[in-house]
């Protein structure tokens, strides 16, 4: 068998990421250049520039995970890069490298759904905690998996079969994914960008309970006779067959916000106080810096809000976990970094005799590793990309 060398490159959305893993368990490098400063400014991401700054970085970045794993391009049995879903012009840039790469230097070339990578990052952490380096397919019982970020909140069963993956889609987003509602609200209240660091920090000197803010059950819509409806990722992830109990939406509490923010005159008083903590480029870790950021009001307001997308993330999951006797779940993406999601949802898990599992902080945002990790199964099955592959910006996972 090969060393299994595997060069991951990600390129999705605002970070240019490579990596090089050993049989889908070993880091051996990770490198990441984040877009957060060039797209700060917009609170949100711009396509443009975001494929612009992924032309400036890719070499360097891919130099740079070879150089930290110490090993060459002749060294690699694979290249692996992400597909898709994301930015199209994002996605182009590292495909159009990688296939580059592996046809200069005759290597197969894989391709990665960024959701699956997401979900190998958790497998890929707990790899490696268990030494896991020889290369043997990954065995045990199906896990639930929510995959949650700024741009996806999903639910799949993932299960393991002779070492390679099937994924049965459970439940999605109709429409704001979990971590896009972070960044609004953020945005709304004069926050940093991303929103989730800040949200998250100042949370914590918040009353959660102080604005009751709640979900609304997800009904079928009669008129649209079980089709899809026209919502947010509808054609690669419909919704017709899907059990509306594990349904998200989180456009409703963006609004309530909104909302609430406007009925109590918030909004001026947070961008009065905000520009010497976002010169300081993090959110504050004190009361007393907080306070000085923010009145108890918006602290209030902030952790109410987390509290409640926090809940409504766990009662879905929880509940798709009892639905399918799911006993093991694997919480990733961006959001999953989050210090009150992991402390609850592990509480949580405890109570129902259940396990749950993380990424590492660093393997919960965009990386390559997981990608490299998730590309494992299929260069050991030989599932190689065509020459003729190209960026899928709704690409689907499973079922």
């Amino acid at each position: 068998m090969p060393p299994g060398l595997i060069l991951g490159i990600e390129s999705s959305c605002d970070e240019t990421a490579a990596a090089v893993v050993e049989r889908g368990a070993r880091t051996l490098s990770s490198v990441v250049a984040s877009q957060i400063s060039v797209h700060a400014t917009y609170g949100g991401v711009v396509p443009e520039l975001a494929s612009r700054e992924h032309l400036r970085a890719i070499v360097p970045v891919v130099r740079a995970a070879l150089d930290q794993a110490h090993v060459t391009l002749a060294d690699l049995d694979a290249i692996a890069v992400t597909s898709g879903p994301g930015l199209a012009g994002a996605l182009l840039v590292g495909i159009t490298y990688a296939k580059a790469l592996a046809f200069a230097r005759s290597l197969p070339l894989i391709a990665v759904n960024h959701l699956e990578g997401h979900i190998h990052a958790v497998l890929l952490q707990q790899r490696q905690k268990a030494g896991a380096a020889d290369g043997k397919p990954d065995e045990g019982d199906a896990a639930l998996a929510l995959v949650v970020s700024g741009g996806h909140t999903h639910l799949y069963l993932a299960r393991p079969i002779d070492g390679a993956w099937s994924y049965t889609l459970v439940g999605r987003t109709l429409d704001d994914a979990a971590g896009e509602a972070y960044d609004k609200v953020a945005k709304l209240l004069g926050l940093g960008y991303p929103g989730g660091p800040w949200i998250d920090a100042l949370a914590r000197f918040g009353d959660p309970h102080a604005v009751p803010f709640s979900f609304a059950q997800i009904k079928p819509k009669a008129h649209l006779q079980g089709k899809a409806p026209r919502t947010k990722a509808a054609r690669t992830a419909p919704i017709a067959d899907l059990d509306t109990h594990f349904l998200f939406s989180f456009s409703g509490i963006k609004t309530a916000v909104l909302r609430y923010v406007e009925l109590h005159n918030l909004r001026p008083e947070a961008q009065a106080r905000i520009a010497p903590m976002l010169a300081m480029g993090r959110p504050p870790q004190t009361r007393e810096a907080a306070l000085s950021l923010c009145l108890q009001p918006t602290l209030d307001l902030i952790a109410s809000f987390q509290h409640a997308v926090v809940g409504d993330l766990m009662k879905k999951t929880f509940a798709a976990a009892e639905s399918l006797a799911a006993s093991r779940i694997l919480v990733t993406g961006g959001v999953a970094a989050n210090r009150e999601l992991r402390a609850r949802f592990s509480a949580e898990a405890e109570r129902r005799h259940l396990t749950v599992a993380f990424p590492t902080l660093e393997l919960s945002t965009d990386n390559a590793a997981m990608i490299a990790a998730a590309a494992w199964p299929r260069f050991l099955a030989g599932d190689f990309a065509p020459a003729s592959i190209s960026a899928d910006p709704s690409l689907a996972l499973g079922r």
